[in-house]
């Protein structure tokens, strides 16, 4: 008798809103005219556009089987940015303690503490996305990291001389890609892969080699869509996990999408399927098909793969977490009838 795999775990996820902050709004619509985004985009007096970190909390429902009990998808920037790019950014301060905002205040407010979380999976390693890997040393703690200013990368927390692990016992699921790229600094931004928040976890990295979307040398049209579907596409984070994640290139070349179920709402139900999304399609306002980001490696690959994403979407009746909507950020996606798609609010 052949003993059947496990069930795939089912995962309960809290929304946890790391901080909010602000991005140049021409640039967060690359070639897309401010006459037409503005119509639906509010902009502040230097012109930038208020975002936000969503990140999600997975609490597995069961027995753990082994595998991870806790595990966070994403962790925003943390508290490591110097006063000039945190003004830049108009990151958002926490009012108690005068410091910034973090994904350590968004978990407390849930009664988690950093140390309970088991795995991490970050759609890629920009560091408004894993910054809060590594955090500030607490006053009288002494840096687990040294960073020199001006030789480790500059700003973060070698203004300070150094940084801790903000998660000590989590392992860090990210594509290979990705990795090689962020130590590469392979960016149009000169200052997002910071040293300080990749350095002192890359022991905690665990390497992903998701198949991509096209095949290497391959140009596809712009309405092309991969000749396998995402389920053929995925990569599960480890047996049994429930979680799976797959690539969604063009923001960065190895940035991935995560993929989970929840439970069942009622015995013999069927839980939501949830797609964290990532830079991909940032904000419910970045649905449209040329909607590419000026920060984008390759903003024709964006616009290629946010049609074969959204495609796979609406097949999929998945319910969409947008990684930066400062509004309300779970979408399911539909087809309107005009070759395109609509992204419909749906209930946390």
């Amino acid at each position: 008798m052949t003993d059947l795999p496990p069930a795939p775990a089912r995962w309960k996820f809290t929304l946890l809103r790391a901080a909010s902050f602000k991005l140049d709004g021409g640039s967060m619509f690359g070639l897309i005219p401010r006459t037409v985004w503005s119509r639906s985009v509010a902009t502040d007096d230097k012109g930038r556009i208020t975002l936000q970190h969503n990140c999600l909390l997975l609490e597995r429902i069961g027995d753990s089987g082994g595998g991870p009990a806790r595990v966070l998808i994403e962790v925003g920037t943390g508290d490591k940015l110097d006063p000039k790019m945190r003004e830049i950014f108009s990151l958002e301060t926490n009012p108690a303690t005068g410091r910034p905002r973090t994904i350590v205040d968004a978990l407390a407010e849930v009664g988690i503490s950093p140390e309970s979380i088991d795995a991490i999976a970050i759609t890629h390693l920009h560091f408004d996305h894993a910054g809060a890997l590594t955090r500030l040393p607490r006053p009288g703690e002494q840096p687990e990291f040294a960073f020199t200013a001006g030789t480790d990368g500059g700003g973060g927390s070698s203004q300070s001389g150094g940084c801790c692990l903000t998660f000590p016992r989590a392992a860090v699921y990210t594509q290979r890609r990705e990795c090689a790229d962020a130590r590469a600094n392979h960016s149009v931004m000169t200052r997002t892969y910071y040293p300080d928040h990749l350095s002192p976890v890359e022991s905690k990295f665990v390497l992903i080699d998701s198949p991509r979307p096209f095949p290497i040398g391959f140009t596809p049209g712009r309405d092309d869509l991969p000749p396998m579907p995402v389920e053929l596409r995925q990569t599960e984070l480890w047996p049994g996990a429930g979680i799976s994640v797959f690539l969604v290139p063009g923001h960065t070349w190895g940035q991935q999408a995560i993929k989970f179920t929840e439970p069942a709402p009622e015995a013999g139900g069927k839980g939501r399927t949830i797609v964290f999304t990532p830079d991909v399609m940032p904000t419910i306002h970045h649905v449209g098909a040329a909607y590419s980001l000026a920060y984008d490696v390759e903003p024709y690959t964006s616009m290629v793969t946010r049609r074969w994403f959204l495609t796979e979407g609406a097949a999929g009746n998945w319910v969409l977490c947008l990684d930066h909507e400062p509004g309300h950020p779970l979408v399911r996606v539909r087809e309107n009838g005009r070759e395109w798609f609509d992204l419909i609010p749906e209930p946390l």
